[in-house]
């Protein structure tokens, strides 16, 4: 995982399960421990309290013989109890006793050679705490049978080292299984609960940006994660609203601006003739052709206009007749190649015929105001506008196709032009570029889908 990459959401489940199955398993065992020993059960029942303090206190002098050392344990014991009583030996014959033993278990002392673990009860109650114990234990002298008495009890310390090795040797490996359990087993179940969510996000993946209606499905979502899903379904729609209140209010604004558009090519036909008129006049078409290139987008956007056959080289001809004498008026000289054949695509007649127009008023506008704008038509499907002006640095050559970006900023236009034709000429599932055509000057190819040609 990277350093900037968020969490993952199925090894941060994880951790907190084992941190929370740890701390659940602890907090048990010292609530148990903790009950256990306010309520008296390991103090009052606990029959090794002498065996354990003994254990410690014997060991051996330097002659192999047992000993008895006084211990703080040892002294707290007899200041409790009084007095002690026990036997002990080991399997070599050595014997240390203290104190008197008492007369009821004295029997006992004949036989020790014959037990290994003992318990002696004066009450009937086999559940009462015995009043002796035989026991072999562990002791700094080796293994020893101890003979003794239950007074004691069994200390808080004591009661903690036991637990800590009962919990090494028990609860240590039953945690160490339940966390490997946790590791292997949450990965796989929230993977299969995430089924839906991965699904929905792979389908939201394949949105693009010309779709409307789309929104992401909810089937197999986790209930937690439903609300998500919902509100980016909310967000889609209101994009979509947006979008089409957007392109409604385009679609008007062109609409509307046809009429005095129509009137402005009208009074400037009036004028004499000048070359302010001549700019005009420009001005006047390019407006026109960008509120017909609004319209389309709308229009072919909704898909309500039905393609049909349109040969490249008809409609190149009819826009070259319709823009030579602009380019002839700006100081051009105009040029048109082509094949015999007809160069067939399926599209919108109308549509493809104003994204042309406006890239040979772009070469008017741009190239100079002299030399010549070459309009060819080139197999399989494809139309370049070039001229002889100053040309596009290579840099700038998508950039040009952004809305409201221009060449020159000082120039006139609202750099939406060749937005508009890249609109276009995608929607009829082609490309326009900027290309390398001629020694100078811009050359601009629209690129489309030929239609299938007949036997």
């Amino acid at each position: 995982m990277s350093a900037g990459a968020p969490p993952s959401f199925k090894w941060r489940l994880v951790r907190w399960l084992v941190i929370f199955e740890v701390g659940t398993i602890m907090l048990a065992i010292a609530v148990m421990v903790g009950l256990l020993w306010a309520t008296g059960y390991l103090i009052d029942g606990y029959e090794n309290g002498n065996v354990d303090v003994l254990k410690d206190a014997i060991a051996r002098n330097r002659r192999g013989a047992l000993i008895l050392r006084e211990t703080p344990e040892l002294a707290r014991l007899r200041k409790e109890t009084g007095a002690i009583w026990f036997v002990a030996r080991d399997g070599a014959g050595h014997h240390l006793s203290e104190g008197i033993v008492p007369p009821e278990f004295a029997f006992a002392t004949v036989g020790l050679g014959r037990m290994n673990d003992a318990r002696f009860r004066l009450a009937p109650d086999r559940n009462a705490r015995p009043e002796a114990v035989v026991k072999w234990v562990e002791t700094p002298a080796g293994n020893v049978q101890i003979f003794t008495g239950t007074e004691g009890h069994l200390t808080l310390d004591r009661l903690l080292l036991g637990t800590s090795g009962a919990f090494l040797s028990i609860f240590v490996p039953m945690l160490l299984v339940v966390a490997l359990a946790t590791v292997i087993v949450t990965p796989i179940v929230v993977r299969r609960m995430l089924a839906g969510l991965s699904h929905a996000a792979s389908h939201a993946a394949r949105i693009e940006f010309d779709q409307r209606g789309i929104q992401m499905p909810v089937e197999n979502i986790p209930r937690e994660f439903l609300p998500l899903v919902k509100a980016v379904n909310d967000a889609l729609a209101r994009l979509d609203e947006g979008y089409t209140r957007h392109k409604r209010f385009l679609a008007q604004a062109a609409h509307e601006l046809r009429t005095p558009i129509a009137i402005l090519n009208t009074r400037v036909a009036s004028l004499p003739s000048s070359a302010e008129k001549m700019r005009l006049t420009e001005d006047a078409a390019r407006l026109a052709v960008l509120a017909g290139q609004l319209l389309d987008l709308q229009r072919l956007d909704q898909r309500t206009s039905s393609f049909s056959s349109v040969d490249l080289n008809a409609l190149a001809r009819r826009v070259i007749v319709d823009l030579a004498p602009l380019a002839f008026a700006a100081g051009y000289e105009v040029s048109f190649e082509s094949g015999d054949e007809i160069v067939a695509v399926l599209g919108d007649h109308s549509s493809l015929e104003r994204a042309l127009m406006n890239l040979v008023q772009n070469a008017i506008e741009h190239g100079g105001r002299q030399g010549k704008i070459t309009v060819r038509v080139t197999d399989p499907a494809c139309i370049e506008v070039c001229d002889e002006g100053n040309g596009i640095p290579p840099g700038q050559r998508e950039q040009i196709f952004e809305p409201f970006s221009r060449l020159h900023p000082a120039g006139r236009g609202a750099g939406l032009g060749l937005s508009l034709v890249r609109e276009i000429v995608q929607l009829h599932g082609g490309q326009v570029a900027a290309i390398d055509r001629s020694p100078k000057g811009a050359c601009l190819r629209i690129s489309l889908p030929p239609a299938a040609r007949e036997a």
